[in-house]
């Protein structure tokens, strides 16, 4: 029967470099080259029988140690590691772990023994969680502030213009030369300049992601999940990464965020917010805006997007000269969950809030599809053209329940005249009665409120009952 061969360069490199000897040295000592003492560790050539028996008298290696391909025990709990979702996407196969159990095992081991404190820790927060639950506060842990709500804070109150973004994106746009179809000049683009082809995969590959590249092979996955134009808004994502990265860091730099999951979030969204701004260049979608008189479904059309695309590019048209209508933008989901506010001047929180019950974004769901188009007016007076509907959202299966929202877009009422739906209103004289939110709102006799102010005291007379379970004096 052939004899097995045994590599075990890096377990000779760690006894070499545990003695603090050089190859030179080490070489002498067995009896050999210090090229081919070289090679050895370098796992280009196998132990001889000689070598192992020279090895063991020399320096009392164990021989069992050296016929052990690799750190079994390192490389299984590796594995176990790489199989978590977080990380399963990183490695093409077995062979790299194998490498490093063999090669570093004391940093293998490491790494997992880091991963075992991440999962402990996790089970602690759960069981946190659990704990703050059953104790009835769960409204207290509930207010602490997360990344997530320290990105989405300044991006609302700032406006939604990156003017270096734009400048690059027309630039790429250019270069790319698309004609009617960006999405297969953008494909083309990958595979000519970087070498990445474009694939779709069904869900059940793709379980977990909208977008995967696999930077070993090339190749960018998208989900079947997604309509054509998120495909092609994923596509632009990472075009735009490739292309002017350094634009992206630039701008996710200038805010500031202390940890680094804020930004990484923070440019997330300046690298969704150029996917928008190569798929309408700022020139071209500002001047069919105007011409189309801001028709959300016809820009839909023109520029091969979805309608919350559209909707989402009109909220950044601020361009010193060429400003567009000043849109601003909250998407929910039919909880009532907030999803997205953003706006060209900022989200206005203190004008408008976003918070009333009565706004059409909620009875949009009633009317899936439909454009619903409303005058409304603040306690103080202020007027606000809004138009809300659905949107499609991405595609679940029999068994699933995705989530789905819906966009509002709005702006002061005086731009009314420079919009379709503003047209549509005409002299229409009656406003829908809002407030920034039933917390901070007092108009009496509500039929909506869902909360009592804070400004007012509830029940001071016990011989009236009013419209709600909230009526104040």
């Amino acid at each position: 029967m052939a004899e097995n061969k045994i590599f075990a360069g890096p377990r000779i490199r760690r006894i070499r470099n545990g003695l603090g000897l050089t190859q030179t040295a080490m070489a002498e000592e067995l009896g050999i080259s210090p090229s081919y003492l070289n090679l050895i560790e370098r796992n280009q050539r196998p132990l001889t029988v000689q070598l192992i028996l020279k090895l063991s008298q020399t320096y009392k290696v164990d021989l069992a140690d050296l016929e052990t391909g690799r750190q079994e025990g390192v490389f299984t709990e590796l594995k176990a590691i790489f199989s978590d979702p977080l990380l399963a996407g990183e490695l093409p196969g077995d062979q790299e772990l194998v490498e490093l159990a063999d090669a570093a095992p004391n940093a293998a081991a490491g790494v997992a023994k880091l991963y075992r404190a991440y999962r402990e820790q996790q089970a602690r927060l759960s069981d946190l969680s659990q704990l703050l639950a059953r104790e009835g506060r769960i409204l207290g842990s509930a207010g602490t502030r997360l990344p997530i709500d320290e990105v989405h804070e300044v991006f609302e109150n700032r406006p939604n213009f990156f003017a270096a973004i734009e400048t690059a994106a027309e630039a790429l746009h250019a270069r790319l030369a698309p004609g009617d179809d960006l999405f297969g000049a953008m494909r083309a683009f990958l595979r000519k300049e970087h070498e990445i082809s474009v694939r779709i995969l069904p869900v059940a590959t793709m379980p977990l992601w909208r977008r995967r590249f696999d930077r070993h092979s090339r190749r960018l996955f998208l989900s079947e999940r997604l309509s054509i134009a998120d495909r092609m808004r994923e596509t632009a994502m990472e075009v735009c990464q490739l292309v002017f990265s350094d634009v992206i860091e630039a701008e996710a730099r200038t805010f500031g965020f202390a940890s680094d999951e804020a930004r990484r979030l923070a440019r997330f969204e300046i690298v969704r917010y150029a996917a928008h701004a190569l798929m309408m260049p700022y020139g071209a979608f500002q001047t069919a805006a105007e011409r189309a008189a801001y028709d959300v479904d016809v820009l839909k059309a023109r520029f091969q997007v979805s309608f919350e695309q559209a909707a989402n590019r009109l909220t950044m048209l601020q361009r010193q000269g060429a400003p567009g209508v000043p849109f601003f933008m909250l998407e929910v989901d039919n909880a009532g969950n907030r999803f997205r506010r953003a706006g060209a001047r900022g989200f206005p929180v203190q004008r408008f809030g976003g918070g009333c019950p009565k706004l059409p974004i909620h009875a949009a769901f009633a009317q899936p599809g439909q454009i619903i188009v409303e005058r409304a007016e603040m306690p103080d007076g202020a007027e606000f053209l809004l138009v809300a509907r659905t949107l499609e959202g991405l595609t679940g299966g029999f068994e699933e329940r995705p989530r789905r929202t819906a966009i509002l877009i709005g702006c002061d009422l005086g731009f009314k005249d420079e919009t379709v739906y503003g047209r549509h209103l005409g002299e229409r004289s009656t406003s829908l009665k809002i407030g920034p939110a039933c917390r901070l709102c007092e108009r009496q006799g509500c039929l909506a409120r869902a909360e009592p102010p804070l400004t007012r005291p509830l029940g001071l007379d016990e011989m009236v009952t009013g419209l709600s379970a909230f009526d104040f004096q």
